[in-house]
């Protein structure tokens, strides 16, 4: 699969500050890529080390299986790293065909990417008459105007309402789906979790993950119990069980991670059999949040 972007040990300090921090991790075409950290953690410097507006301190990056410069690849990148910036008094059309002038790309493409972003039936209004979502939905449609083989987008739904977010989501996952690999900075867990196959973690500048999703969320899982009485016998039960690899409590529940599979059904069967009826047995697979929680606590 072709390598659309690479990072190799990329390092940006700013004064004693340490923003990015031996960062490496590649981008293979065709996916839809999260780089999921905090705020302050790294994901902006990060971007804009690789579209050439912010410079490294060390290491490196390469686009296009180094086949390019990055110049020069840099012409198949559409992205938006800042807030929408438009001529306020101008209609959408007008400001799309002057960004068409400055990438000399044909304004015959300005129909097509109003339509993908929903905009076609306001693309005669002033641009000061969008709400935040149209403003950041016509961003989109400027970075799409070159075609671009890969689209980087920071944090695409900040300050969005419900709608907005929900309009911003659709709007990826069709780009995703049409065969543009796609990089999106978020601090939003549920973003990535919906929108992203594949994500990088980071905090403090430091790489915590990188890998799909799913595997990031595939684990043996965990048990939710609940007991009337004295949970003692069944915190111990559990926590010397072979399948169980930790216990604790969380509110009125008792959690039980798994290091090895066990159905709700046997482990029901255990309890009973030790003389425990528990009131509530939950089988669960762990979320997203919670593995970011532990990768980033």
């Amino acid at each position: 699969m072709e390598t659309i972007l690479s990072l190799k040990n990329l390092d940006k300090k700013f004064g004693q500050v340490h923003a990015v921090n031996n960062l490496s991790f590649d981008i293979q075409k065709g996916n839809v890529y999260g780089i999921l950290g905090p705020n302050g953690s790294g994901k902006s410097t990060t971007l804009g080390i690789i579209l050439n507006v912010v410079n490294r301190t060390s290491g490196d990056f390469s686009w296009f299986d180094g086949t390019l410069s990055t110049h020069e690849a840099l012409k198949k990148v559409g992205a938006i790293i800042e807030r929408p910036n438009f001529y306020p008094y101008m209609t959408a059309t007008q400001n799309l065909q002057l960004i068409c002038k400055i990438k000399g790309v044909s304004y015959d493409k300005i129909d097509e990417k109003l339509k993908i972003v929903n905009l076609f039936e306001r693309k005669n209004s002033k641009f000061k008459t969008y709400s935040l979502g149209m403003k950041q939905r016509l961003a989109i449609a400027s970075a799409l105007l070159n075609d671009p083989e890969i689209l980087i987008l920071d944090e695409p739904t900040n300050g969005l309402d419900p709608q907005g977010i929900h309009e911003i989501r659709q709007i990826i996952q069709e780009i995703a789906g049409n065969g543009t690999t796609i990089l999106l900075a978020s601090h939003l867990l549920d973003e990535v979790e919906k929108v992203c196959s594949h994500v990088v973690v980071i905090r403090n500048g430091v790489k915590l993950y990188s890998g799909r999703v799913d595997e990031m969320t595939a684990s043996n899982g965990l048990f939710e119990l609940k007991v009337d009485g004295d949970e003692t016998a069944l915190n111990d039960i559990l926590a010397n069980h072979p399948a169980i690899g930790s216990v604790k409590k969380d509110h009125d529940l008792i959690i039980a991670n798994l290091k090895t599979e066990i159905s709700a059904s046997e482990l029901n069967s255990f309890l009973f059999q030790k003389g425990i009826s528990v009131s509530h047995l939950v089988k669960r697979k762990p979320s997203l949040e919670q593995q970011f929680l532990d990768l980033t606590s």
